[in-house]
């Protein structure tokens, strides 16, 4: 099962008893986001490691789980988390020059980057050259494809940049129902209020709105493109993270947040 999830490059974790009594040693849990085959040796630290090891797979990270012998939090009983992971996805709607920016830091960041534009003039190679692919279609219609053929998942991040609302409301209606890291859309504040009401009109409820980054970024005081991307990157890092986006003198504990366990 391992092997073929890797070879179709769906994500994939094996959990591997490293440490603890002599007869769990070495036995293995291999886990999907859905389903999980194998055992560690106690159905407790089966369900509790499943769990926290799905966590570790959404984000693309390996590390170690901890647990007493009942699958608690404690020691005793250590498991290697190895997650085999595609890179997350980001999508780039619009062929601004915000747009070539985004695309450009999201392959910086590890993402694999589509930019798509129903504008065959505008959506090019050329001018997209971080991108992985170019895509010319209407962004609400490939959308909807990649969903329906399994090719998004909960750590990808859709970037609305068209700030032309015939494309921005499909596509945001649709992204906004669906489980993904990260919604967000350009525009000025009078832009996302009329945004708003549109995505009202569509038939969205205030749940869904409500995760919707708009104005995207954070405050940095961007003006340039490129300073507009790098806003937007630390925002989806922070969104990731479940971070403040405040500055780090501000804040207290470690800088860096350990993995479960």
């Amino acid at each position: 099962m391992l092997a073929d999830e890797v070879a179709a490059g769906r994500p994939v974790a094996l959990l591997t008893c490293v440490a603890g009594p002599p007869d769990r040693i070495g036995r293995h849990l291999v886990l999907t986001p859905d389903v999980r085959h194998g055992s560690l040796g106690a159905d407790g630290i089966d369900d509790a490691a499943a769990g926290d090891g799905r966590g570790l797979l959404a984000a693309g990270r390996t590390g170690l789980l901890h647990y007493n012998a009942d699958g608690r939090p404690g020691s005793g009983v250590t498991v290697l988390v190895t997650s085999f992971a595609p890179a997350p996805r980001m999508l780039v709607f619009g062929a601004t020059d915000h747009a070539a920016a985004a695309a450009r830091i999201g392959t910086f960041l590890g993402y694999r980057v589509t930019a798509c534009d129903a504008r065959p003039v505008f959506a090019t190679a050329e001018r997209f050259p971080g991108a992985h692919e170019v895509v010319v279609d209407w962004p609400h219609r490939y959308l909807a494809a990649e969903a329906s053929a399994g090719r998004l998942d909960t750590r990808t991040v859709v970037c609305v940049l068209t700030h032309d609302a015939k494309f921005d409301v499909p596509v945001l209606s649709l992204a906004l129902k669906l489980p993904l890291a990260y919604v967000g859309a350009m525009g000025s504040r009078r832009t996302h209020a009329d945004r708003l009401e549109r995505l009202r009109e569509a038939g969205l409820a205030e749940p869904a709105l409500a995760r919707l980054r708009s104005p995207l970024g954070l405050d940095l005081g961007a003006q340039t493109p490129e300073e507009t991307a790098i806003s937007v990157a630390a925002e989806i890092i922070a969104a990731r993270s479940n971070a403040t986006g405040r500055p780090l003198t501000g804040t207290p504990g470690p800088i860096h947040k350990s993995a479960p366990g």
